[in-house]
Formats: C-alpha cells, structure tokens, sequence
C-alpha cells in the first residue's frame, strides 16, 4: 500500500511540475531556419512526407539514423563523403522533421518497406548502407531481405538483440501515466541527461548539439510518436542475419552504455562476411562523438577490396 501511495505521489508531482512548466511543441516554421537548408526535401510516400537531404554526386551511400537523433547525426560524415560520393540520408517517421506517422507505422519492418520504397522512388539501385542504432537495426534488416542491393554494409552500434534493460528514457516511454512527463514536460537538462548517457566523453557535447536534439524532439507529433513506437510490439529478427552475404562492418564503441559492445560478438558470429573494430574510449554514437575516427575506419572498410574477417581493436 506504501508502494503504491508512493507511486501516486511522484505520478502527481509530475502533472503538478507539468503545468508549472509544459514543454510546447515546436512547429516546423519555428525550426526551418535551423535544421531544413536547400539540400533538404521532402518525399510524399503513403501519406507521410518524408525529410531527407540528398547530397553530392558518386556512388550512393545511404545513412539510418538511431533512436532520438535525426539525419543530422551524419552531418560531419557526409562533409566528408560527399567529396566522393551521393549521400543520401533521411529522418525516420517518429523523428527529425519527419515527425510522427498518423498510422503510427514504427516498426523495424515498417521502417525496411519504407526505406525500399524510399530508395525506389530516387531510383537508388546499388549503394553502401550504414545505420546506427535503431538505424543498424534497420539497414540489417533491409538487406537480410536486399541482399544483391548493398555493395557494403555498416552497423554502428546497432540493435537487434534483446537486452536486459532498456535505457531510461525508453522505460518512461512504456510506462502509463509517467509517459505524460515525457509527453508535455521535457526539460533541456533531460536531452542533455541522454546525450551524457550516449557519448563517452561529455566535453565533446557542445550546446548546438543539445540544442538541436531539444528542438526535434519538440517538433510537434515527436514526443507522442516516440512514446507510440517505445510501445509497439518488438519483434526478434536476429535469425535473419544469417541470410547477410553483403561484407559487413560492425563498428562498436566500447563504453556504448546503451547496447553493450559484447552485443559485436553475436553479430560478428551471425553474419559470416564481417568484421568488428570496437573503438576505445567511445559511447553509442561514433559517427558524433568521433567523427573523424570512424568515417576512416569506415572508409577503409569501403575501400578495401578484400575484408578480412577478424576482430581488431583500433
């Protein structure tokens, strides 16, 4: 009865704190300026309008987003990239400027249809295919089922495995009534508590970083759809990985405190054509928090003619 009395209490605080101070929505007007720039556009595609960037000129490289983030996460890598080649990058239904799916269409295989049909649409044949996160997740799946399509495939930190414990915010996320916290009060200093827990080496989150994951998750439809797809139900997928012929690199940072990095063992072992380069003193998102380091190990991987497929430390 204690416990219950006490769940009660911290529920009501919560509502109390909310209307103290609730966290509006952000319209796409207010954060056009900011985060929508004259390589970005946006794609009809069965009712959702989908915002990517599709930048420089070469062969294709097709980035994935994780949970939270947006194709902003590849911004230091496509700078790069598209020196050489066509970047294309997207913001998943749920997030970015996408924002929410009024089907609430979230899952990994709700997000490989739209991706095909996505890549269709630009008429992207063949490409390389990188995705961190839910965004791994995603590209892993995507070419368990397309194959032929991926010349070479990179999975940063991705999902895919069940863990014990899900992060924080996605276990406020799944429970009722305190998701209303989330939903209406979500103060800056709880984006940057998240951000801590992905990046190993704090110094390196500047305020525009913060800024930029504070604002599209107040785009308006973000918060509810984010709690919307925490709900779904998460099917396991991992038998599929064996189906993956494409050469693989699976990049994980070592401190990642989201998904362990003992998780690169089980896709180094189901996935027959790959390689793990686990990165020292590094967290969830290397293509943030390392730029430079990663986009080499990457393009090593790209770059090389024949993988091999041992472990290495780098």
């Amino acid at each position: 009865m204690r416990k219950i009395l006490s769940i009660i209490f911290l529920i009501l605080s919560f509502i109390v704190l909310a209307k103290l101070s609730i966290s509006k929505d952000k319209s796409f007007k207010e954060l056009k300026p900011l985060y929508f720039n004259s390589s970005s556009h946006f794609m009809e595609l069965d009712s959702r309008k989908i915002h990517f960037r599709d930048e420089g000129s070469g062969y294709p490289i097709i980035l994935i987003h994780g949970t939270g983030a947006s194709l902003h996460t590849w911004d230091s890598w496509t700078k790069e990239l598209t020196k050489t080649n066509r970047v294309i990058r997207l913001d998943l239904p749920a997030f970015g400027l996408t924002g929410k799916d009024r089907f609430k269409r979230y899952s990994a295989e709700d997000y490989v249809s739209l991706l095909n049909d996505f890549l269709k649409k630009l008429e992207v044949k063949e490409f390389h295919l990188a995705g961190n996160s839910l965004g791994g997740l995603v590209a892993w799946l995507y070419t368990s089922k397309y194959d032929e399509k991926i010349n070479k495939l990179l999975l940063l930190n991705p999902s895919g495995f069940s863990s014990k414990r899900a992060p924080f915010v996605i276990q406020l996320a799944r429970t009722p009534l305190l998701n209303l916290f989330l939903r209406y009060f979500t103060p800056r200093l709880f984006i940057e508590k998240n951000l801590k827990e992905v990046y190993y080496d704090n110094s390196l989150i500047t305020e525009e970083t913060i800024s930029r994951y504070y604002d599209l998750t107040l785009f308006e439809g973000n918060r509810s759809a984010f709690i919307d797809r925490a709900n779904i139900n998460h099917e396991d997928y991992s038998l599929k990985l064996q189906d993956i012929k494409t050469p693989t690199l699976i990049l994980w940072g070592e401190n990642d405190e989201w998904i362990p990095v003992e998780n690169s063992s089980k896709f180094k072992n189901a996935i027959k054509n790959s390689k793990v380069v686990i990165m020292p003193k590094t967290g969830h998102i290397p293509m943030e928090e390392k730029p430079s380091e990663s986009l080499r190990i990457a393009l090593d991987f790209i770059q090389s003619e024949k993988d091999s497929i041992n472990s290495i430390e780098f």
